[in-house]
């Protein structure tokens, strides 16, 4: 499963969700692209300073803090549309 993590530069809690993120995405096979909203202006128009933001499919699983069981959630349920 593709995932996306939208961060910026310097931001301490978008660095605590990538690196909690890592081990789950390991388990859970996960794909995790992480996107710098400063790169974009629609992307910084859009979520600005509400990063870090973990997406998957357009749909926000969680934001500032890593939800894992939102993410497993996540995963579990485009197993079984697959």
């Amino acid at each position: 499963m593709d995932i996306d993590l939208y961060h910026r530069p310097d931001c301490h809690l978008c660095e605590d969700m990538a690196r909690a993120l890592a081990p789950l995405a390991a388990e859970l096979g996960l794909i995790v692209h992480t996107i710098d909203i400063e790169s974009d202006p629609n992307l910084e128009a859009r979520y600005g300073l509400k990063v870090p933001v973990l997406v998957h499919d357009g749909i926000e699983i969680c934001c500032y803090r890593l939800d894992e069981d939102a993410v497993r959630r996540a995963a579990a349920a485009k197993k079984a549309r697959h």
